[in-house]
């Protein structure tokens, strides 16, 4: 939470004078910014950046996104229309490593406030408790980043909420003239990933066991900073196939884990989980990446989805 130091009225009056003129000054570039009805006109490449574009710039921004819903945003190619769009865009937001046909077409866009999510937070690299979680040749298709850091970070509430008050100061500097509604909206929506922090760490404090199995290895963050182990069946992407050797070795942690659960998501299959689930005696339910939103979704938007995602948790690590 932001602490308010109190100013002088003195110093106010001269800082509220000192505004206007730079407002008054810089007004007619504000005012080329944004689409013929004056908004300011968003890019963001997947769900999570067009939440935070959408939560803090309200009814001063337009967003479109380049990841339509239903779409596995690991796998987007994009067309031509987009790249044009993405060309015409006011600002674009984006997490750099997680969809390299995004990265590509935004070093090619030459559009001036480009936001990278990855640079706002610290990025890490997550495998699974130190197993191999790759495909039969033990490589991920998606070696993310440099060091095939994770990009997940928005499913951890408190590094969403870094990206968050990046994303609000990049709005206020790309549209000075509504500077003070971007810095309202951010500190509302830090209020809330606080508060959405405290629920998972009050919900996952006390559970009979401490890890879960899920198809996509996306939970990385998310285990980490609430201490849970997650074991995944794939790696960051959810479309590798994983080798029998490692299908053995999941059997063998359920059994002395205590695991009564195999998670899979709403974007990708869950043919795996489910095969893993039959093979081991266990149940199946959905632990949402949030990759985007759809009609399938155990929520309408970021925060229900985040959770349901708690609630099956808790169920599946059978909560104290």
């Amino acid at each position: 939470m932001n602490v308010r130091r109190l100013i002088p009225t003195a110093a106010l009056a001269g800082a509220v004078a000192l505004a206007a003129t730079a407002l008054t000054a810089c007004s007619g570039a504000a005012g080329a910014t944004g689409g013929k009805d004056g908004k300011l006109d968003v890019m963001a490449s997947f769900y999570p950046m067009q939440f935070l574009a959408e939560q803090i710039g309200k009814e001063h921004v337009k967003v479109d996104t380049l990841t339509k819903p239903g779409v596995e945003p690991h796998d987007l190619e994009i067309t031509p229309k987009q790249t044009a769009q993405l060309g015409e865009a006011d600002v674009v937001l984006y997490l750099k490593t997680l969809q390299p046909a995004v990265d590509k077409a935004v070093a090619q866009s030459g559009v001036k406030n480009i936001v990278d999510a990855a640079t706002l937070t610290k990025l890490e690299v997550h495998g699974n408790s130190g197993h191999d979680h790759g495909s039969e040749e033990g490589a991920d298709d998606h070696s993310h980043g440099e060091a095939g850091e994770d990009p997940h970070v928005w499913l951890d509430p408190v590094k969403y909420a870094e990206i968050a008050k990046g994303v609000g100061a990049a709005l206020e500097k790309s549209d000075p003239d509504h500077a003070a509604d971007y810095k309202k909206n951010t500190d509302e929506l830090l209020a809330k990933l606080g508060a959405l922090d405290t629920e998972f760490k009050d919900g996952l404090k006390n559970t009979a066991s401490k890890t879960f199995i899920t198809t996509h290895s996306a939970f990385g963050y998310l285990s980490e900073r609430y201490g849970l182990d997650q074991e995944g069946i794939s790696g960051v992407d959810p479309e590798s196939e994983p080798s029998p050797a490692r299908m053995k070795e999941l059997q063998a942690i359920a059994k002395k884990d205590n695991v009564s659960t195999v998670f899979f998501e709403t974007l990708a299959s869950d043919k795996t989980a489910k095969t893993l689930a039959t093979d081991t005696g266990l149940k199946t339910d959905v632990l949402d990446p949030l990759e985007g939103i759809t009609d399938k979704s155990q929520g309408a938007d970021y925060f229900e989805v985040m959770r349901s995602n708690l609630k099956n948790l808790q169920k599946a690590l059978g909560n104290k």
